[in-house]
């Protein structure tokens, strides 16, 4: 089997990918992640997807190389990742009683086999409505600074949510196994 390199430098993408019984390396993708004048939100995540990919992949030609990206939105906005308690407690509010969709693309490729498999996972998060006091104390204990959307849905972060629609849970954390298992079964790589 070719070596497996994820595309990222996400810690969590990382964590999710090890789950799978397969030795891989992680690679910096180096790419701009700016949006694109009239581009949808899951046009976005598919293009970053590949675009990480193939970053990677040029480095790496004889490698499997997954590359991933997740575009959230709520109300029409982009939900970045906040970076501080101040713009987590301003996107918990935007959120609270309200639904943001995730969409997570995904694109696996071998550049010397000619091989590109992709494929977006979206997840609909319905949060329920949330008191300052909630997100204050929410924000102390699990400080989701580094998190689209201001909220870990693997740890406390699921507390906030009075429904989460997915095919698959770990799309919404930022890399969707079951499509990603399934596209490496295809490759030929075994996995149970």
């Amino acid at each position: 089997m070719l070596p497996l390199i994820l595309a990222s430098t996400s810690l969590y993408r990382r964590e999710l990918l090890a789950r799978l019984p397969l030795p891989f390396q992680c690679a910096a993708p180096d790419v701009d992640e700016a949006p694109l004048p009239a581009e949808s939100h899951p046009d976005r995540a598919v293009r970053l997807a590949l675009a990480k990919a193939a970053a990677v992949g040029a480095r790496h030609p004889d490698a499997t190389v997954i590359g991933s990206d997740q575009v959230g939105v709520c109300k029409g906005e982009l939900l970045d990742k906040p970076g501080d308690a101040l713009r987590a407690r301003s996107q918990l509010q935007w959120l609270s009683a309200a639904a943001a969709t995730f969409h997570t693309a995904v694109a696996v490729l071998q550049v010397e086999r000619g091989n590109i498999l992709q494929f977006v996972d979206t997840t609909t998060v319905y949060f329920r409505a949330l008191s300052d006091a909630e997100i204050e104390r929410y924000i102390a204990i699990d400080k989701p600074f580094d998190c689209a959307g201001g909220f870990r849905c693997e740890a406390l972060g699921i507390t906030l949510f009075s429904r989460v629609v997915s095919e698959d849970p770990t799309g919404l954390i930022g890399l969707p196994l079951i499509a990603v298992a399934r596209a490496l079964r295809q490759l030929g790589y075994q996995l149970p």
